[in-house]
């Protein structure tokens, strides 16, 4: 699930980026590096990042309120004898 969060908070990220790049200064970067806003390749990136988005929604719902973003790395008590 940690792999699925960061993959997910990166991708929203770059949608992020691409949306304010488009606002400020009208340049598409995924329409422009697969040649066109409707290509097959540009699709599959918007649909990537809307299905990353809501992961980002769903996920703290499923673990009741948590994202994680790192591993579970408990540290072992070292036993006295």
């Amino acid at each position: 699930m940690v792999f699925f969060n960061l993959l997910s908070y990166v991708l929203v990220l770059l949608g992020a980026v691409n949306w304010g790049m488009y606002g400020i200064f009208n340049f598409n970067l995924v329409s422009a590096i697969f040649a066109g806003p409707r290509t097959v390749g540009a699709i599959v990136v918007y649909c990537l990042i809307a299905a990353a988005a809501v992961w980002l929604i769903v996920s703290p719902i499923i673990t009741n309120g948590m994202l994680k973003l790192r591993g579970d790395r408990v540290a072992k008590a070292v036993k006295e004898t």
